[in-house]
């Protein structure tokens, strides 16, 4: 991510990268995240170090932009978009960030998936704030969707780890109406 972004336009830059997500992905069957390294994943992707370098910093940054694409993907499969007004699309966020994570139960990468989750629940929710913004007595969008993207993360990830967990759609109900005062939701 030597651009600071996960998506480009030149089919080069997209084919490079998809062969180094697709390598990452294929090591994570077998090995741990941590225990993999840049040499490795280059390799596997047969490409040179020095090009994994000129499109990702490091390996965590590989895999944030991997996790990230598949989430959002997932988003726009589901047509999920936060118009910056409408509990009912903050609730389908919710959803397919419960949904994400428990498909993600057994991945050797769990605990660095965070912040790329993180990320794209504060990008689609900043682009619906930005779009219709709440009457906040001057509190900055980027702060709202940061705040409201952590928590959303947060509910889900705790109701995904645990042993008794509810059915989706009730912790939806839950953090929805636990994070609709964030976002000045009705």
């Amino acid at each position: 991510m030597a651009e600071g972004t996960c998506q480009t336009l030149d089919p080069r830059i997209r084919r490079t990268r998809q062969l180094l997500q697709q390598a990452l992905e294929k090591l994570l069957e077998t090995k741990e995240f941590d225990s993999i390294s840049v040499q490795e994943i280059a390799d596997a992707a047969t490409v040179n170090r020095a090009t994994f370098y000129d499109h990702y910093v490091d390996k965590l940054a590989l895999l944030e932009c991997m996790v990230a694409g598949r989430f959002f993907g997932l988003l726009v499969e589901r047509n999920v978009q936060f118009d910056g007004n409408c509990a009912g699309a903050l609730k389908a966020i919710v959803l397919a960030t419960c949904d994400y994570l428990t498909g993600m139960q057994g991945s050797n990468c769990k605990r660095h998936m965070e912040s790329a989750i993180i990320t794209v629940v504060r990008r689609v929710l900043l682009d619906g704030l930005k779009r219709h913004p709440p009457e906040n007595g001057g509190t900055s969008p980027e702060i709202i969707a940061a705040t409201a993207s952590w928590a959303i993360y947060g509910g889900a990830k705790e109701w995904a780890q645990a042993a008794d967990r509810c059915a989706p759609e009730e912790i939806a109900n839950t953090v929805t109406a636990l994070v609709s005062p964030i976002l000045r939701l009705a």
